[in-house]
Formats: structure tokens, sequence, C-alpha cells
């Protein structure tokens, strides 16, 4: 699998920041292990993709140089690598979208136990000819959360999540389950509120947080007027 090197964006559906850029270069630069990303973080329950390119010499030792084995792995059990394809925790979520000399990995239905340290590893039909991403891309998954502050006389909710928001995305709210117009990631709203709310990032709405009730601040009577005898004992009822 190679060819010339080929510009990649990764297709994602959740939340997913990159940060950094990393190569893995063998002795001369025609060995190469390349991720446009060295740290993903993306939305719990999303699809994710690990963009990955690696190129070798076509020849080596003065035969021709070409793929045997190609795979991503996380850990090792005795000492080999585990390919995440056979990997049970990974059962019906991976893809490999190999093509030529890409090598992007695809995970679906992420789940927190996916945080980890992906790296790709290739060799070929020639001794010493097998390269791997050493550094690998670190993929962290988030879970989307709504945070309540009081201030004043209002609440600010807060769209939240463990990800660095590089990105700076926009927000979609939801009240009692309906979309609302706001998209920043702060929404304020009366302390006498007492509806429902949550949240999502705008073109992922399918990935929500929990909603939240708020409660409100109310002080409340049960009864408006009360008639006693004269030195008797009363209760007014409050709450």
């Amino acid at each position: 699998m190679r060819g010339a090197a080929m510009s990649l964006k990764a297709a994602v559906s959740g939340l997913v920041i990159f940060l950094l850029s990393v190569s893995v270069v063998k002795g001369e630069d025609t060995w190469r292990v390349t991720h446009s990303s060295a740290q993903i973080c993306a939305v719990k329950g999303s699809t994710v993709e690990i963009p990955c390119t690696y190129t070798y010499p076509s020849r080596l030792n003065e035969h021709d140089n070409m793929d045997v084995e190609t795979f991503w792995y996380t850990k090792k059990n005795d000492n080999q690598f585990v390919d995440v394809k056979t990997d049970p925790d990974y059962s019906g979520r991976v893809e490999y979208l190999f093509h030529e000399n890409v090598c992007t990995l695809r995970i679906k239905n992420l789940t927190e136990r996916d945080s980890a340290v992906y790296k790709f590893m290739f060799t070929t039909n020639q001794p010493g000819g097998s390269l791997t991403g050493d550094e690998g891309v670190t993929l962290s998954i988030t879970d989307l959360q709504v945070q309540v502050e009081r201030v004043w006389t209002r609440a600010e909710l807060k769209c939240y999540s463990s990800c660095n928001e590089a990105d700076n995305p926009s927000y979609v709210w939801y009240e009692n389950g309906h979309k609302l117009t706001e998209e920043r990631s702060s929404l304020y709203v009366s302390h006498y509120d007492h509806n429902k709310y949550s949240c999502s990032l705008k073109g992922f709405e399918v990935y929500r947080s929990p909603e939240v009730l708020l409660q409100g601040w109310r002080v409340t009577h049960s009864s408006a007027q009360i008639c006693a005898v004269k030195r008797s004992t009363v209760e007014i009822p409050c709450t």
C-alpha cells in the first residue's frame, strides 16, 4: 500500500479536537508514519477517525519492498501487539480505512474505556522492514454535562466537556426537549425556572448531555390567610 502523500481531513460524528502533529521516521525520510493530530478528544457515543499516512522505500536490500502486515494497537499480550480489530473491547466497532499509503482508524460508539494511546504499525516483506508510530495518538473520551451556577437573580447554565475546546464550537440548548436558538456555551435563565435543560454540540445534536432540572428559588405558603383563637398556638406552614 504505497502512493503519493494525500491530504486528510477527519470525518467525525462527535466533538473532536485536534492538537499538535507528529511524524515517526526510521532512518531516512522515506520511512515514515505521520499523524496529523497527536491528541484527539471526542464525545462519548460518537464516531471518531484517527488520520494516518505512512511511506517506505519501494526497494530494500535490492528487493521489492511491500506490505505484509498493517494494524493499530493500544496494548500488548505476551509481548505481542494486540490488533484492535481482534480485541474484544472493540468488537464490531473498529474499521480500517486503508488505501495506498493511508492508514486511518475509525472507532464507532465510543466509550470511556476507549481513552488510550493508539499506535499504527506496518511490516514489509524485507528483513528489518517495519515501523511503528512510537508516539502514537492520544484519544480522550468526554461526556457533555450541564453545570449550574447562581448569578444574582439568574442561573447560568454551562455546557461543559473535559476537552480543550480549541476549535470554539457552537452549542445547541434544549428546554424540556425543545431546541432553543441560543448557540453559546452558556445559557441564562431565571432562578424561578422549573424546566429541564440539556445541551449538545451544533452538528452533533444526537449526542446530548443528561437533562438538568432547575428547582428554582421559591417561598411557598400553603395558606394565604389564617384565622386563630386569641392566646392559642398557631403554625404558619412554609417551604
